[in-house]
């Protein structure tokens, strides 16, 4: 299980003095914790599952490169070098990404699967993309190969 994947690790950065893994651990301990609550207050399970525990570390993912970009437009190198760091720590917690061709084959079989036939039928792809393939795949990318897909 991932969240106990993490809290072991959290341990480990701990006694091996850490600091980079360690607040980042924290960081990502945290938003779990902020996302379990919100969870029980919706009359929800008692935790979020792995599979949304990978899509909120492909979002925290998504966020630190985005930063980076800014951080690079803006001139502060040192900036986007953290949240590089930061990437590579989260990503170790995410199963290999695919590759575009690997994201072709899954976007040709989620269409057939949920027999898409235009783009009036993207969210229900995407839907499909996303429960299936949570935190192996870069979503955004996979939007626009699913649209250009199914014809747009």
């Amino acid at each position: 299980m991932l969240r106990i994947r993490l809290k072991d690790s959290l341990k480990d950065a701990m006694k091996s003095k850490d600091k980079r893994k360690l607040s980042t651990l924290r960081l990502i301990l945290a938003t779990l914790h902020d996302r379990d609550i919100a969870t029980r207050d919706k009359g929800g399970e008692e935790g979020i599952g792995d599979d949304k525990i990978l899509q909120m570390l492909t979002t925290m993912v998504r966020q630190r490169r985005d930063s980076i970009a800014a951080y690079e437009e803006g001139g502060r190198i040192d900036l986007a070098t953290s949240e590089q760091e930061e990437i590579d720590i989260i990503s170790e917690y995410l199963p290999k990404q695919f590759g575009e061709d690997e994201m072709n084959q899954a976007i040709d079989e989620i269409i057939a699967a949920v027999g898409a036939e235009g783009l009036k039928d993207m969210g229900k792809t995407m839907g499909a993309l996303k429960s299936k393939y949570a935190g192996r795949m870069d979503f955004a990318k996979a939007s626009a190969l699913v649209k250009s897909a199914l014809g747009a």
